[in-house]
């Protein structure tokens, strides 16, 4: 077998090594971050705002998943590099598993979880292994032509077994952390709320096959986030913290929070990187203490014009300050539909502010909210192109038909449509060049959540288009003309093509 090539895969199997140790550790010590996601954030944080809406439009929210794959295959072709030259530079590779630590130390030591000699430690120990297998690994090739059949298949056999052994330990490692944050999750049992939601009726859906349910399922739920791994926060040791332009800081831990009091709310949140038809909409039944009442607990300064939530992971949305007290009633949100907030939605808390794009308000996983001014601070996505203020515009999309899809001759077109504090006040469909027909809707169960619409329709065999237009509560109805969602929205009539027959 080629010695540079078995070099190649040394380096291959070495640095593979490093990276399922490191998931290792994560997954086994609270303290020690994913070396892989630290990683993918920094990466995040400096990426130009273009590169990450592109990756957002073209991955959509396999986005994170498509990042993690890019920084292991990066990282498995240096150590493809460096195996190759070791033999006759073993500094060089000395260097880069050196390098390899003290980057993913440095990333690690940024997110607030991490503890520092947790962190040093096992960094540079999945390291030093890694780099170890590689100074050993190529010398189980012999050269002689008699047994290079036989040293091959060795090579092979211990390269393969050392590149299972990375990716059992990775599987374990992200297993053991998933496990951790669920059961910190699913082991917390909400309180009652004094303020219930309505309670959802038949007169609230329609029952049809392809038609989004008026509450979404968690599990079914759009996520967009920057998070690459899904935070792991333990509630125990969680505070929110609330600072900035207030008279008295405040510092509320998870226990606090519940026993503060309940209100629960039907809200839709969308994102802004959602096109005219998107999925990156839904409603769901939301349970949480107002915003409003824990920032008269801190007492604002007159002067604050600006509410900036942030992540545990440092990521920042920020809206201003008069939101809070219009009557919208945002809540720092502990619930999903009856149930603790999963993991992957922001437990233990997130923010929910009716009317407004997530982008600047729905902060998840949250760990602090900060009084400033809205000149003192750009929240995440601001620097990068989008607009400052977010609210979201009125939409509607068609479910039934889907698009392409081959009808009979009758057929019940629906859909949603949200327009979030100002409500829904008609939806209107059209077929082919045919009269604008308004739509039934369902009961809304408030003004901040969508309605479902539907309309039978009579159509002939051939090839058919639908377009959907909604008013909202206003009297304003979605404008025509499409316009991309960067920077403040998407706008236009979602327009679809089917046939009957």
């Amino acid at each position: 077998m080629d010695p540079d090539r078995t070099s190649r895969i040394a380096g291959i199997v070495a640095v593979a090594l490093s990276l399922g140790l490191t998931e290792l550790f994560a997954g086994l010590a609270a303290s020690v971050p994913s070396a892989i996601a630290a990683v993918g954030a920094v990466v995040v944080s400096v990426a130009p705002g273009w590169l990450v809406r592109f990756a957002i439009a073209l991955f959509g929210t396999a986005d994170k998943a498509v990042l993690g794959l890019g920084i292991v295959l990066v990282a498995l072709g240096i150590g493809a590099a460096v195996g190759a030259r070791a033999r006759r530079h073993p500094r060089l590779a000395d260097a880069a598993f050196f390098g390899f630590a003290l980057v993913g130390i440095a990333a690690q030591l940024l997110r607030p979880e991490a503890a520092v000699v947790p962190v040093v430690v096992s960094t540079a120990a999945a390291a030093g292994l890694g780099r170890w297998v590689l100074s050993r690994l190529p010398s189980t090739v012999a050269e002689g032509p008699d047994v290079v059949d036989v040293d091959r298949r060795r090579f092979l056999g211990i390269a393969g077994g050392v590149a299972a052994g990375a990716l059992a330990a990775a599987i374990f490692g992200r297993t053991a952390l998933v496990a951790r944050s669920r059961r910190a999750a699913t082991d917390v049992v909400l309180p009652e709320p004094i303020v219930r939601a309505v309670e959802v009726g038949p007169r609230h859906r329609f029952d049809l096959e392809g038609l989004t349910p008026i509450v979404v399922d968690p599990p079914d739920f759009y996520r967009i986030d920057t998070a690459l791994v899904v935070p792991a926060v333990d509630v125990e040791s969680w505070t929110l913290r609330v600072l900035g332009m207030v008279e008295r800081p405040l510092e509320l831990s998870y226990a606090d929070l519940l026993a503060m009091p309940q209100v629960e709310r039907h809200v839709t949140i969308a994102c802004v990187s959602n096109e005219v038809g998107g999925d990156l909409v839904g409603n769901a039944k939301w349970q949480g203490v107002r915003l409003a009442e824990v920032l008269e607990m801190a007492g604002v300064a007159p002067e604050a014009t600006q509410v900036v939530g942030r992540s545990v992971d440092g990521w920042t949305a920020g809206f201003p300050t008069e939101v809070v007290f219009d009557g919208r009633d945002p809540l720092i949100v502990v619930g999903m539909n009856g149930r603790p907030l999963p993991r992957r939605h922001g437990h233990p808390a997130r923010l929910i502010v009716p009317g407004l794009y997530g982008y600047v308000s729905a902060t998840k996983w949250l760990a602090e909210i900060e009084l400033t001014t809205w000149e003192g601070f750009d929240a995440y996505w601001i620097p990068r192109g989008w607009a400052k203020e977010g609210p979201i515009k009125t939409q509607s999309r068609i479910d039934r038909p889907a698009a392409g899809e081959r009808v009979p001759g009758a057929v019940v077109a629906a859909g949603v449509a949200w327009a979030p504090t100002r409500g829904i006040a008609r939806v209107e469909v059209q077929l082919d060049e045919g009269p604008w027909r308004e739509a039934e809707l369902t009961e809304p169960l408030s003004a901040d959540a969508w309605v479902q619409w539907r309309l039978p329709l009579e159509v002939t065999p051939g090839r058919h288009r639908l377009r959907v237009r909604a008013t909202d509560g206003d009297g304003v109805t979605q404008p025509e003309e499409r316009t991309p969602p960067d920077p403040d929205g998407a706008t236009g009539w979602h327009t679809i093509e089917f046939t009957a027959g």
